[in-house]
């Protein structure tokens, strides 16, 4: 009987050992699947060396009489995106504070016979801020801005943030076009025409009275739909190949008061409410929509966000604040990595936590609505700067997808992604569905008026986590282009070319004119240098 004691006694204890070590396995991944990033990621190089590259970094080399004014960042090592997936070396790294000093950067970079890149936040994932041996140009620093209330248009540098200027035009006015978060720059939105959550407006280009752009030689020229049209189609979507965006005049809009609402729907439905309900009605301001990513209605359950204006005429609008619930928000998105019950659990949140963490900062008795309406401003949708997609997470990175489809192509066209990404067993994360219009620039993405379709996909950073991407990326594209449509240029190079002159037809006009406006292709980026020679 003592016998059979003492090894129950083991057992528990064993059990008791093992509950604790479980706990306390889970207790870190749950810290470190919360935690905020400690830096940037540090991942090994996705792109091989291109063609007729420098088989190692050009060497930073000061002269007897330096280029005194230039603001060195860095000089020689390394610089990376967003996707972290692109180390590359570079001659150095300039801030510009004033156009002097890109004169200067510009001058100093004909003299040693060096090419030149043009750097915001770094965004797009495909080396497009900057080239290998490049004298990149960071402009961050060049950022001031100007409004006209009376003709409502904002006169804006290039290197200031959507999250600045918003926090610039509130509380009376708000931002008629941009993406649906705040991080970018406006040279970099401009550079590929972003859009977002407003599907009345479309892309950005719409709200762009003109722009002033420095040419590789140093000259200025004024550039609009009616001025220089030429190099206006160019630079709208150009990313940074014709020119460097000094400033730009850009319309904005009233702050209006919304009331935010959200409907759960079957993805089939979505076209048709557009059309019938969306489109026609005027008082609705924004709207976008996410699909599932929940392995019981992967890709067919929809919840539909749509913002209403309301009459409020004495409505005390508050600052505008930060996301709040970083680190549950983050723990949420880096649980779903895990597998199928953590996406669950996401999608569940998204549908039924997300409302209650909801911000309405508009107070109800101030507007002329009843019940329990959420009230926001026109900014506050569109101020996040999505810290929670930050992370320290090792060996994995997030990657941003989009394609542009004809608006009655949509649902068979979402039929066939679901089962591409089954039979790759892709971790997707979020899917949405945007409107846009057709645009008139020169390496348009909408040649119509399509839907377009965001993926954000979870990859692993090792050579099988590349090759599947690629092997993924390949499939949707010409998935895409089966169904009339386009995919977007700002993200990783796994295209080929003949995919990227199926889906453009127009690209060959573009690398012409890329000639005739930079002989000596001095502004270039790894895009242009993969694809553009």
């Amino acid at each position: 009987m003592k016998g059979i004691r003492t090894v129950l006694q083991r057992k528990l204890t064993y059990a008791v050992l093992l509950l604790l070590v479980g706990a306390f396995v889970l207790a870190r991944k749950i810290v470190l699947y919360a935690a905020d990033p400690s830096g940037e990621k540090a991942c090994p190089p996705l792109l091989p060396s291109l063609p007729g590259s420098s088989s190692g970094q050009t060497a930073f080399v000061e002269t007897v009489v330096p280029a005194s004014s230039l603001l060195w960042a860095q000089r020689g090592g390394t610089i990376n995106d967003a996707s972290c997936l692109n180390t590359t070396p570079v001659y150095g790294i300039v801030r510009i504070e004033d156009e002097e000093e890109l004169r200067d950067a510009l001058r100093y970079a004909q003299e040693r016979k060096l090419k030149v890149s043009i750097a915001g936040v770094k965004h797009s994932m495909g080396g497009h801020a900057f080239a290998r041996d490049a004298l990149v140009l960071d402009m961050r620093t060049f950022n001031k801005m100007r409004l006209d209330e009376d003709k409502r248009v904002l006169t804006v540098d290039s290197g200031a943030t959507w999250h600045d200027i918003q926090n610039f035009l509130h509380p009376q006015f708000a931002v008629k076009a941009m993406q649906s978060t705040d991080i970018f720059t406006v040279g970099g939105s401009i550079s590929v025409n972003a859009h977002g959550m407003d599907h009345r407006i479309g892309a950005l280009g719409k709200t762009i009275r003109s722009m002033r752009i420095m040419l590789p030689d140093g000259s200025v020229v004024l550039v609009s739909k009616e001025v220089n049209s030429e190099l206006f189609n160019l630079a709208l979507g150009g990313y940074g190949l014709f020119g460097i965006i000094l400033d730009a005049e850009i319309e904005v809009a009233e702050n209006d008061i919304y009331q935010s609402e959200r409907r759960i729907m079957d993805y089939r439905a979505f076209p048709t409410v557009f059309r019938e309900e969306i489109a026609p009605n005027e008082i609705i301001g924004l709207m976008y929509a996410h699909l599932s990513t929940a392995p019981q209605s992967f890709l067919r359950e929809m919840i539909l966000y749509t913002y209403r204006k309301v009459d409020a005429p004495d409505a005390a609008i508050p600052p505008l604040g930060e996301v709040g619930s970083v680190k549950l928000r983050r723990l949420i998105f880096n649980l779903a990595k895990l597998g199928s019950l953590p996406m669950r659990l996401k999608w569940f949140a998204e549908k039924h936590l997300e409302p209650l963490l909801e911000q309405c900062p508009v107070s109800r008795n101030q507007a002329l609505v009843e019940g329990e309406a959420c009230l926001v401003s026109r900014n506050e949708p569109m101020h996040d700067s999505v810290k929670y997609l930050k992370n320290r997470l090792p060996n994995d990175t997030d990657i941003l997808h989009e394609y542009f489809i004809p608006r009655d192509a949509l649902v068979p066209f979402i039929d066939s992604v679901r089962t591409i990404m089954e039979e790759y067993d892709v971790n997707l994360l979020n899917a949405s569905v945007r409107v846009v219009h057709k645009e008139e620039n020169v390496l348009t993405y909408a040649p119509e008026d399509m839907f377009s379709l965001v993926l954000y996909i979870n990859q692993k950073t090792d050579a099988t986590g590349n090759t599947k991407m690629r092997d993924v990326t390949q499939q949707l594209i010409d998935l895409t282009i089966a169904h009339g449509g386009r995919f977007f240029l700002p993200y990783q190079l796994h295209y080929t070319k003949d995919q990227l002159a199926k889906s453009y037809p127009e690209i060959h006009s573009f690398f012409e004119a890329k000639r005739r406006y930079d002989p000596t292709a001095m502004l270039t980026n790894t895009f242009y240098e993969r694809y553009g020679k």
